[in-house]
């Protein structure tokens, strides 16, 4: 009987175990539904809609050349797949786990009617496997991580089928440009043709590449100018590439640079266990003292919308910030550390609420991601069930400095492409800003001070 395999962010032949399994019952039809309605505000934004355009035309055809072909419908997920399942007369959906809310309601209601089988194939460890002693779900990342590793290996990898038999006649599919998920009018991804390659092949051609550097990745994975961390974040939140295929590729380094890698890779296990626990994550403060914060307000206050929309454009004042989010709208990417300080500045600089960068990453990341995106940002904001403290507000000037940014400043912010250091991390200190550079919206020490006065409202409330 046709197996119908439900591909979400799981766009790969190997280790796949939906499709593994599938393929072993019977022809498969794989299917891909662009669901703009089960999300709701948290449908793919400008970023990932390009990604996930070149990964369907990727997978495609991956897909043909196994005999088979990528089925493609838009709708709600659950009547596309009830009404699949009749025209092609099967009875079982094979899915890969997926853990944000609008997933979880769809597969209860999927379930109702239809065989559907889950399988555990986009995490290292089964999300909500990892109990600690008293049968609990872990909050908190350090002893949560200690417990996964107690638990490695994770599963073995799979093989990708050497060939899928196809059904006795295939159904429709939309063509995958009618979707027009590609930017056109005005076309803005010219930065992302160049900086990114999308597919399987590509993600294992990075992994490839980068695995000569992840011996050093504790040590460099925080000088953005030198830029030695993976990028396979995008592969990783489309699931080009599984973590369980990065772990058994790198396991075999005995490095304080893997032990940091693995470290991150437990991260977004843990994230989608704290989306486990707190679905709306992204949306909700996990402290609630938090939700008396004086945040200025965008959409009431002229000045904190001018102060936003700065901050999108990468024009603080700040070189550092700016050149962070002049690369994330140039790539669809941000470095690691870069995103932790521009993060820090719009919550803590600009008083302006976490959920606003939530946002802005949600339309702009490539690998945006809801369950890593939210916990990052409650993180840094310290709204969050493990969280940084408020009080600790990222310098970023001296950041700027300590990091060595000065290379990717100059990559990033043409105006200060010709200026030497130490003046290229704080230009306007040292009297050297350029005309077309703008001044900062607010000096550091008064953006502090306001911060922890806006911090003790609350507490004293």
């Amino acid at each position: 009987m046709t197996q119908i395999v439900w591909l979400r962010r799981d766009l790969r032949l190997a280790d796949n175990p939906a499709l593994y399994h599938a393929a072993k019952a019977g022809p498969v039809v794989a299917l891909y539904v662009l669901d703009d309605e089960s999300p709701k505000h948290h449908a793919y934004g400008g970023a990932s809609r390009w990604w996930l355009h070149h990964s369907l035309k990727s997978l495609g055809k991956s897909l043909e050349a196994k005999g088979s072909k990528l089925i493609l419908r838009r709708g709600d997920a659950v009547e596309v797949l009830t009404s699949l399942a009749a025209e092609v007369g099967a009875a079982t959906i094979h899915a890969n786990n997926h853990y944000e809310p609008w997933w979880l309601n769809a597969e209860r209601k999927l379930a109702k009617s239809l065989d559907l089988q889950l399988h555990h194939g986009n995490y290292l460890m089964p999300p909500g496997s990892i109990t600690s002693g008293t049968g609990g779900q872990y909050k908190i990342y350090t002893p949560f991580s200690r417990a996964v590793r107690a638990a490695f290996p994770p599963r073995d990898e799979l093989p990708a089928p050497e060939r899928l038999d196809a059904p006795a006649s295939w159904p429709a599919s939309d063509a995958l440009a009618s979707w027009n998920l590609l930017p056109t009018k005005p076309d803005w991804s010219a930065g992302m043709r160049d900086f990114w390659r999308v597919g399987e092949d590509a993600a294992h051609a990075r992994l490839a590449a980068w695995e000569a550097d992840v011996d050093g990745y504790d040590d460099k994975r925080n000088l953005p100018s030198v830029d030695k961390v993976s990028r396979l974040s995008p592969h990783l939140h489309f699931g080009e590439i599984s973590p369980v295929q990065i772990w058994h590729a790198l396991k075999h380094h005995q490095s304080k640079g893997w032990e940091t890698y693995e470290g991150e890779l437990i991260w977004r296990d843990y994230s989608q266990n704290a989306i486990l626990q707190f679905p709306a994550y992204a949306s909700k403060n996990y402290r609630e003292d938090f939700d008396r914060f004086p945040w200025r307000d965008p959409a009431n206050d002229p000045a904190a919308a001018r102060d936003l929309k700065a901050w999108q454009e990468g024009r603080t004042g700040y070189p550092i910030v700016d050149a962070g989010m002049r690369q994330l709208w140039q790539t669809g990417w941000m470095h690691n550390r870069v995103r932790m300080i521009t993060a820090s500045f719009l919550i803590k600089h600009l008083l302006i609420d976490w959920r606003e960068g939530e946002k802005w990453f949600w339309d702009t990341l490539c690998d945006a991601d809801y369950a890593s995106n939210a916990t990052n940002w409650q993180w840094t904001a310290g709204t969050g069930v493990d969280s940084n403290m408020f009080s600790r507000i990222m310098a970023p000037l001296s950041q700027s400095e300590k990091f060595d940014a000065a290379r990717y400043i100059r990559t990033y912010v043409p105006e200060l492409a010709r200026m030497e250091e130490p003046y290229i991390h704080d230009p306007e200190e040292f009297g050297r800003r350029p005309t077309g550079y703008p001044r900062k919206i607010i000096p550091h020490r008064e953006a502090r001070e306001r911060a922890l006065a806006a911090l003790k409202m609350i507490k004293q409330g």
